[in-house]
């Protein structure tokens, strides 16, 4: 697996002046090594045609694309990967069409899940919401830093913190052990996403430093 130590998720409704494709490249340029296209209102052409562009913004700084979801775009696009959950093609289902070349995240909002995902051939787990968020409202309420801790004891692959995850309270967050760190408004709605993403990375390099 790639460098998922800080995994940008897209949000193009938090991006301000940029575009997401800008936002991206940006961040990408401030360290981010693996990014996850998430934009579920896009048709399938609006977001095949993303995905393409966000394949070569990727490339040109050997990072990782994985597609939320969408096996097929995921696949036509070439991408590293993608990421599934509860409502997606089971991910042994997923493991079979893609084969072993292809990583498989899993967003996981319980330890049972988790486990499950792990069983069934994830290459990794994101986990939350940890803080609150107003993406992951419908997931209920944050798990907490407990829970999270719980989850990284529980899985042999690796776990992402996921939700809510800010400068403020990123030390907390890796105190659990994680893999790494999800985010999207931390990055894309900051007013200079490459700044942005070189700070979180900063102090998960401390971090790992102290630790």
């Amino acid at each position: 697996m790639t460098d998922f130590a800080l995994y940008l998720i897209t949000d193009r409704l938090k991006t301000g002046k940029w575009t997401i494709a800008e936002a991206v490249r940006e961040a990408l340029d401030g360290g981010v090594r693996a990014v996850q296209l998430r934009e579920k209102d896009l048709t399938g052409l609006e977001l095949y045609r993303l995905a393409i562009e966000l394949r070569r913004i990727t490339s040109d700084f050997d990072a990782c694309l994985i597609i939320n979801d969408r096996l097929d775009i995921a696949l036509a696009a070439a991408a590293d990967g993608i990421q599934i959950g509860v409502s997606s093609l089971p991910v042994a289902v997923v493991r079979q069409v893609v084969g072993q070349g292809k990583i498989i995240g899993y967003s996981a909002h319980s330890i049972d899940e988790a486990l499950r995902a792990q069983a069934d051939g994830a290459d990794f787990v994101t986990f939350g919401p940890v803080y609150p968020t107003p993406s992951k409202d419908a997931y209920g309420a944050p798990c907490g830093v407990k829970k999270l801790s719980d989850a990284v004891s529980a899985l042999d692959i690796p776990v992402i913190a996921l939700g809510g995850i800010s400068s403020m309270n990123i030390e907390e967050a890796l105190s659990t052990n994680v893999r790494g760190i999800a985010v999207i408004s931390a990055i894309l709605a900051a007013v200079d996403p490459r700044i942005a993403a070189t700070s979180l990375l900063k102090k998960i390099e401390e971090y790992a430093q102290h630790s």
